[in-house]
Parts: structure tokens; C-alpha cells; sequence
């Protein structure tokens, strides 16, 4: 995760917003948080400007929300981050920028969700109302949603560099499931939207449930066993079936199998992140680490 060169501040946001948006201006402006690719600001209490700010692709991903997510927000049952206006590249800040509403809630690395039954019945729903099939040049995944065989060597490389730091009891049992996932057959539907990382810092939770989801930077078409890998990712213990018998249409048995494969991948680049967070190394965050580590004791669980 290299450091945009720019520092951004309450006062250059201020002045983005003076140069562009004015209207907008003088609304109070306070920090929210730091994520992957970029840096959220509230802005008075409904919404919020997020900026690139530590990787290159960041700049494609919020153009990207900015083109499709506000027609698809609407027919959504949890609210989403919908974007308002874009700010373009400009001396100040020489990368685009969006103002969006602001999801209240807490992300769920933070505050799982413990309403077992009620979160799952919420998911399904909202996954549900999201899997529709997409138009011609809806966007492609960067790094998900093909063929799981295609994370075959990078799968590998993990498991074993996991394991070599004491992170995995038993790779031969995560191996197992990946290795049956990626047999499974290929997704022989239309391109469905999907979401595309759906781990718990994008999910936010109020009162024990789900009650918005944030981040559609990698909104993208394909196959929904990539989103659907949230049911062992993002719920508690022994609510997978309920959100699997919710969801509609009900998923055949080689789409849970290459659901199971992506929630195996996401739970195995979530206790590396969560690793570097302990340890204090780049891109780090411990939070992520226990809820990624819950998840492949599921899968493992519920191999047979």
C-alpha cells in the first residue's frame, strides 16, 4: 500500500470542495477512516467525500461506482454509499474524487453480527435483489469471479506461506476444499452483477444484523458463487443454511462448491492481513485476522 505523495487533510478537501462543489463547502468535515484504496471523510452528517489515496487502481474503481452503482442502488434493500457528484483531477489533487451519502453503521471486523437467523435472512436478501443479470460492457473482475483454478498458484503460495508462520493448523483440510471448489463446474448463467468483496470491513452491522454495505469499487459481472462466499465470511456459526435456502434463486450444488473455494481465498488473504495488522507490518489490519480465521473453521467443519 504505497502513501499517495499528497497528503490529504481537512483543509485540502475544503478547497477541492471550494473549486468544485462549493454548495458544499462549508459543511463540517471530519475523518472517517483509512481503507485499502482510499481515505473517507464525512461531510455533515449524510455524506461523505472518499479519495484515492494508497493505490494507483483506486482512481478506476471510484469512476467505475460513479457510472453504475446509482442505478443500481435503489432496487438494494441495505443502503450502499450511492455517489452524489465527482470531482475531477486538479492541481490540488491530480486524481478523481466522489462525494457519497454516508452509511451509518459499524463494519463488521469491528462488530460481527451475533442475530444469527436475522443476518442471514438479511444477506440472502440483499445478494438476492443484487444478482441480476448485467448489461453488455458491465465490468469485468480484476482478480475474482473467472474460473477458480485461475488462483491456483497464488492459493498456493498463500496456504503455504500461512502455514509457514503458524496461521494454519491444517492446510491439507483448506487444500481439500479449494481443490474440490475448483473441480466444481463453471458458472454456465449470464453475468450476474456482484458486489466483489464482500469481507467484513465492507459490511456495516447495527443491533447484531447487517444494515449497509459499503465499497463497490470492484462492482463487477459474473459468477455469483464469488459474492455468495460472504455466507461462511460474514455470518455466525450455523447460519450458512438459512442464507443458502433464502437466497433466490436457491444455488445448485457446483455453485456452492465454487462459493465455497472464494470464501476459502478471501478467509486466507484475510488472516495474512490480519498477520501484518498484529505485527505492525504495511497494509496490515489486525481486525481482520479473527473473523477470517472463524470462516475457514467453518469451511473446514462443514468440508463432508
Amino acid at each position: 500500500m504505497p502513501d499517495t505523495e499528497i497528503e490529504i487533510t481537512a483543509e485540502l478537501i475544503r478547497d477541492l470542495l471550494r473549486d468544485q462543489h462549493p454548495d458544499l463547502a462549508d459543511r463540517p468535515l471530519r475523518l472517517g477512516a483509512r481503507g485499502w484504496d482510499n481515505q473517507l471523510w464525512r461531510l455533515g452528517d449524510d455524506l461523505a467525500v472518499r479519495l484515492p489515496w494508497a493505490t494507483q487502481s483506486a482512481d478506476a474503481l471510484l469512476r467505475k461506482e460513479h457510472a453504475w452503482l446509482p442505478a443500481l442502488a435503489p432496487r438494494l434493500p441495505l443502503q450502499v454509499p450511492v455517489p452524489q457528484r465527482l470531482g475531477e483531477p486538479s492541481e490540488r489533487f491530480p486524481r478523481p474524487w466522489l462525494v457519497t451519502t454516508w452509511v451509518p453503521g459499524e463494519p463488521a471486523d469491528r462488530a460481527p453480527a451475533t442475530r444469527a437467523a436475522e443476518a442471514a435472512v438479511t444477506l440472502a436478501a440483499f445478494l438476492t435483489a443484487l444478482h441480476r443479470p448485467a448489461p453488455d460492457g458491465a465490468p469485468a473482475g480484476r482478480d475474482r469471479g473467472g474460473p477458480l483454478a485461475d488462483t491456483a498458484e497464488p492459493f498456493a503460495q498463500g496456504l503455504s506461506s500461512a502455514t509457514e508462520r503458524g496461521l494454519i493448523r491444517d492446510p491439507d483440510a483448506v487444500r481439500a476444499v479449494w481443490e474440490d471448489a475448483a473441480a466444481a463446474p463453471e458458472w454456465a448463467g449470464p453475468r450476474l452483477w456482484l458486489h466483489g468483496d464482500l469481507h467484513p470491513a465492507n459490511i456495516l452491522t447495527a443491533n447484531g444484523t447487517f444494515c449497509g454495505v459499503i465499497d463497490f469499487g470492484d462492482l463487477f459481472a459474473g459468477d455469483p458463487a464469488c459474492d455468495l462466499a460472504a455466507a461462511w465470511i460474514l455470518l455466525p456459526d450455523g447460519a450458512a443454511d438459512l442464507f443458502h435456502a433464502t437466497y433466490r434463486p436457491t444455488p445448485d450444488a457446483a455453485t456452492l462448491r465454487r462459493a465455497r473455494g472464494w470464501a476459502v481465498w478471501r478467509a486466507l488473504g484475510g488472516i495474512h492481513i490480519g498477520d501484518a495488522g498484529v505485527h505492525g507490518r504495511p497494509g496490515g489490519k489486525a481486525t481482520w485476522g479473527p473473523p477470517a480465521q472463524a470462516a475457514l473453521r467453518r469451511l473446514i467443519a462443514t468440508a463432508h
